[in-house]
Order: C-alpha cells, then sequence, then structure tokens
C-alpha cells in the first residue's frame, strides 16, 4: 500500500504545486518560483517520461533474454542448484520461508554476486529470475512475501565491492587530475552500512533474531574480512593496475561463471542451445511485462520533480540542516541524496552539477576535492534506486501489495546517506 500512497501522493501535491506555480508566474512575473508555462512542461515532461519507460523495458529485453537464457542453462546443468547449496546455511536463516535447496537460491547468490561486482546489467535479469522462483512459493500472487521483501531490500541496499560506474565518472569529471581509487574503501563502506541497515530493518519486522544465529555472525565476518583484504590489497595498487584487477576481476568472474553454467550443461548431456532458446523467450516477455511498471513510477517521480516538489523538499531540509548548526556545505549535496531512491540517471545528473559548480568556483583539480564534491559520489554510490528496483523486480512478477518494502528500503537509504556524509569527513577532512 506504501507504493499507492505515495503514487497518489506525487500527482496530487504536483498537480496543487503546478496550480500554485501558474498563479505565482501570471500574479508575480518577476517570482522564481512562478512559471505561467508549468502546466505545459508537466504534460511534456509525462509524455517524455513514458517513453523513456518504454525505451528502457525495450533496452532491457536484450540484456533479459541473455541472462535468463544462461540461466536457465545454469538451472538445468545443477550449477544453481550447487551455488545453493553453498549459501543455503545463511539463506535458510535469511529466507525461512524457503524451502533448501530450492532454485531461488542459486539465482539469488548470483544476483548478490553480480551487484557486489558493479554488473548492473548482469544483475538485474538474475534478480528478476530470483523473484519468479520466491514467486512460486507465494499463496498470494499480487501480496510481497517477506522472502522477497528481504530480497529486493538486500538489492536497493546496493552493497557494491567495486564501484565501477563511480570511479569511471570520477575520472572524466577530473580528467585525469584525480584518483579516483580514493573513494573506493569509503564507497565500500557506505555501500556495507546501507546493506546492513537493511537487512537489520526486515529482520526486526520479520522477527528473525539474526543476532543470535552464529551462522549468520560467521557469514557476515567471513564476508567483512574477505572484503577489508580485497580494500587494502587494492589500495596498494598502481591506479594502472587497479584497473586491469577490475577488469579482470569483475569481469572474468562473469564470465567464468557463464563458461561453468555451459561447460555443466554439456557434461549432464542436455541440450545448450535449445534450453538457452527456451529460457531467452522468458526474457523477452519479461521485458514487456514491466512496461506498465517502469512508465507508472518514472511519470509520477518526474511530474514531481517538474513540479518543484523536490527543490522544495531540498531546501527545507538544507534549512532544517543549517538551523541545527550543521556544515552548510552538506546542503549542496541533498539533491543527489533526495534524487537517488527515485531516480539513477537524474541522481547522476545531480552529481554532475554538484562537481561541475565546485570546480567552476575553485578550479579543476580543487574542485574535485571539496567536501560536496566528495559527499555526492560517496551519495551516488551508497545505494542503489529504490522505487526503479521496486517497479522492475515487483513489476516482473506482477506484485501489487508491496507492504513494508519501500519502508525499510528508504531506511538503508538514509542511513547509507548518514553514512556518506560521516565518512566524506573522515576521509577526507573538514
Amino acid at each position: 500500500m506504501a507504493l499507492n500512497y505515495l503514487f497518489v501522493g506525487f500527482f496530487l501535491l504536483s498537480f496543487a504545486l503546478c496550480c500554485v506555480r501558474a498563479a505565482v508566474g501570471i500574479v508575480w512575473p518577476e517570482a522564481a518560483f512562478g512559471n505561467p508555462e508549468i502546466f505545459n512542461l508537466a504534460i511534456k515532461d509525462t509524455f517524455d517520461k513514458a517513453e523513456a519507460g518504454f525505451t528502457i523495458a525495450l533496452g532491457y529485453a536484450g540484456v533479459f533474454t541473455l541472462w535468463l537464457g544462461i540461466m536457465k542453462v545454469g538451472e538445468k546443468g545443477g550449477v544453481i542448484h550447487s551455488l545453493g547449496k553453498l549459501v543455503a546455511p545463511l539463506f535458510t536463516r535469511l529466507f525461512p520461508g524457503v524451502p533448501p535447496g530450492h532454485p531461488a537460491y542459486g539465482a539469488m547468490m548470483m544476483n548478490i554476486s553480480a551487484n557486489m561486482l558493479g554488473l548492473d546489467n548482469a544483475a538485474t535479469p538474475m534478480g528478476i529470475r530470483a523473484m519468479e522462483q520466491l514467486q512460486t512459493l507465494n499463496n498470494e500472487p499480487e501480496r510481497a512475501t517477506h522472502a522477497q521483501i528481504m530480497f529486493l531490500v538486500l538489492n536497493t541496499s546496493g552493497l557494491t565491492i567495486i564501484p565501477l560506474s563511480i570511479m569511471v565518472l570520477i575520472a572524466e569529471l577530473g580528467q585525469g587530475t584525480v584518483n579516483p581509487t580514493e573513494y573506493f574503501i569509503p564507497i565500500l563502506i557506505t555501500t556495507f552500512c546501507s546493506s546492513m541497515a537493511g537487512l537489520i530493518a526486515v529482520s526486526i519486522v520479520q522477527k528473525l533474531r539474526l543476532y543470535a544465529q552464529p551462522v549468520v555472525w560467521a557469514y557476515l565476518l567471513t564476508v567483512s574480512l574477505a572484503m577489508s583484504g580485497l580494500a587494502v590489497g587494492y589500495t596498494h595498487l598502481g591506479s594502472q593496475d587497479q584497473s586491469v584487477f577490475t577488469s579482470i576481476f569483475a569481469g572474468g568472474t562473469i564470465l567464468g561463471f557463464i563458461s561453468w553454467f555451459v561447460w555443466a550443461g554439456h557434461r549432464k548431456g542436455i541440450n545448450v542451445y535449445s534450453t538457452f532458446i527456451e529460457g531467452a523467450r522468458e526474457g523477452f516477455e519479461v521485458a514487456i511485462k514491466i512496461v506498465p511498471y517502469l512508465v507508472g513510477i518514472l511519470v509520477a517521480i518526474g511530474l514531481f520533480r517538474v513540479s518543484g516538489g523536490l527543490d522544495l523538499a531540498t531546501n527545507a531540509i538544507g534549512w532544517l540542516l543549517q538551523a541545527m548548526g550543521a556544515d552548510p556545505q552538506i546542503a549542496e549535496a541533498l539533491p543527489t541524496a533526495l534524487t537517488k531512491p527515485f531516480s539513477g540517471s537524474g541522481a547522476r545528473g545531480m552529481m554532475v552539477e554538484t562537481i561541475q559548480h565546485q570546480q567552476a568556483l575553485h578550479g579543476l583539480t580543487e574542485g574535485m576535492k571539496t567536501i560536496p564534491s566528495r559527499m555526492v559520489a560517496l551519495m551516488q554510490g551508497s545505494t542503489e534506486t529504490t522505487f526503479y528496483v521496486l517497479a522492475v523486480y515487483f513489476g516482473a512478477v506482477g506484485i501489487k501489495h508491496t507492504r513494508y518494502a519501500v519502508t525499510c528500503g528508504l531506511l538503508a537509504d538514509v542511513v547509507g546517506f548518514i553514512a556518506a556524509v560521516l565518512l566524506t569527513y573522515v576521509f577526507f577532512g573538514s
């Protein structure tokens, strides 16, 4: 129901704001807030976002076709089952409603692994496959189960080992004057904080008592030590070696999985190509199925932004922070933080705009090193786009009642943003 209230709220609030801005623009033309053309802009943006939603879904068709075909080969070749056994001790405690040995275990592990490697194009179809497997256990097809919500929140919190897209963007904006690997450890810690917040929030709602599970602590400790070792080793590499390592570690891992799937299927005696085609057909169907969900959420969010609602929220929070005596530089990073849960591309644009503004004030190199520039980079890498992930994953299986998924996902976002602010000062000074 939370998504329904947000959807309705976005439209009604946006319409009210458009009325106010149009009236102000007519009565007081000099006022910056007024705009007599606001309704034309809102309608244009509505159609643009509807087209964008269809275009995004259509763009996913090829990726979904490839990866769901590969996943089908992995399932029939027994690889998914083997991967599921590897994480069964942990997943049986995180997802108690999923029977041991269920195919969803392997698919969820593949999705989480791809997310950690920063491979979004691979992670999304794997996540949809996992959600489809979880849906087979759902007695109320339009209502999200506990397991589906836990899985979705772990996705929206966005634990990432290699924040490749952020590092590439930093390198481009800095034009070689800054080392993008400076962001590696802070983003790693930030995403870990948001993921733990999401995990804890969902476990409290579901009364899982994970704190009393030694197996959960053992897995978390192992992952933490592995990430720490990777971070330390990574920072000791030269910039060129870091680039080579990232390419081999991320790309090599995924290609290795694909080869393993194909080999396992051939070894088991299945027709690998026919099995791939069988799964690939499902990929195209899923891409078409998510169109209404993507269009709906993108239009609602876009309308809220065009109406000025997002700017008002940003200004209000910035004023509140300054009234509390907080560093006014934090306010400059707020547009990225508030946009991130709604639009990944929008947040990326806000990040670029903030950094370029800092460069205009302080120069190319020094502008990259200011607190607002550092902060928006960490915020951009802190979590996934909550509403976008929710629309795609739940939309793929026809879930309409999201229950507490939005609340827990946004809580993880907030923790991620707070961690980004604090870690900016810890790693980059005041």
